[in-house]
């Protein structure tokens, strides 16, 4: 499912305007967005939960050369999918 076909759905289910259903799809994506910024976490009971981590730098190898290759330390985002999820 795409953004659009998420719009159409969520239209459709609560019977709003695809205006409408766009309105609010973008805004709680940039809200999740904004939170994931700030490193906060965000909780949906019953269907998950994005979190930020962070993962250490690291040694790595290059498939191709077999090169002993650093890795950076970085920030990713984490979804744990809640029990309804599941």
């Amino acid at each position: 499912m795409n953004k659009s076909q998420l719009i159409d759905s969520v239209a459709k289910e609560a019977g709003i305007t695809k205006v409408d259903a766009g309105k609010a799809v973008t805004a709680f994506l940039n809200a999740v967005k904004g939170a994931i910024k700030k490193e906060e976490r965000i909780t949906l009971v019953g269907f998950g939960s994005w979190s930020v981590v962070k993962k250490e730098a690291r040694m790595g190898r290059n498939p191709r050369t077999q090169k002993a290759i650093k890795i950076p330390a970085k920030k990713v985002v984490k979804f744990k999918a809640g029990a309804d999820l599941k």
